[in-house]
């Protein structure tokens, strides 16, 4: 029951609702029936499908990256293209008007892979629009168990070892394991903030906690 109500993938759920909410920004940043070319770092077609389920803005395109290939339906104006979040030099300063990156950033390694995605993406767009979990949000939105990100990094190990967590199966090899758990790092609200120093800062709540952080430019 937890994962369909925290599915974004699924169009009715909490999470999907809450995913449309938050992206309202970007939506008034691209304007109705002006022409914007959007780079999706780390995203997916479904995401775009399910925001404009009735039908896509005139004149917006958009090309999603990822570090595997990924297939579009060929429905959409959506290219798919592979690449890694901390090297877009591929691309031209002026080939994109916004970089979009929804729950990325956590996952691309230390704190210096993320300090280096944050540049590439100041530097590949103009705009952009950058969502990240927050650190000390109650529940952790990977593996669904209160205050994990506090937890000592050996007993998240042996817990992703020995049970399936959230959205995430079981991996008895330790070191795989291990692997996992140091791949997602998620900010605090100090580092988020030093890493997109130049954008409004928005601090998405429910109720009284802070759920997640959103940089805009």
């Amino acid at each position: 029951m937890l994962l369909k109500f925290a599915d974004s993938e699924v169009e009715t759920s909490w999470a999907s609702r809450l995913r449309r909410k938050r992206v309202q920004p970007l939506l008034d940043m691209i304007g109705v029936g002006k022409p914007t070319r959007i780079l999706d770092v780390g995203g997916t077609e479904q995401f775009w499908a399910n925001l404009w389920n009735e039908g896509f803005p005139p004149g917006v395109s958009i090309t999603v990256l990822n570090l595997a290939p990924t297939v579009t339906s060929g429905r959409y104006p959506i290219e798919a293209v592979v690449g890694d979040a901390r090297d877009l030099s591929r691309f031209r300063p002026d080939k994109f008007d916004i970089c979009f990156s929804n729950s990325v950033i956590e996952h691309v390694g230390n704190l210096g892979d993320q300090m280096q995605m944050a540049r590439e993406i100041h530097s590949v767009a103009p705009r952009y629009f950058v969502q990240t979990p927050y650190r000390n949000f109650p529940l952790e939105p990977h593996f669904h168990v209160p205050g994990w990100a506090m937890l000592p990094v050996s007993l998240r190990t042996e817990l992703h070892r020995n049970f399936y967590l959230g959205w995430v199966k079981a991996e008895p090899d330790y070191l795989r394991a291990k692997s996992d758990i140091e791949q997602i790092r998620l900010l605090n609200v100090r580092e988020f903030t030093a890493l997109f120093a130049d954008g409004k800062i928005v601090r998405e709540r429910i109720g009284p906690l802070l759920k997640s952080l959103i940089a805009i430019r």
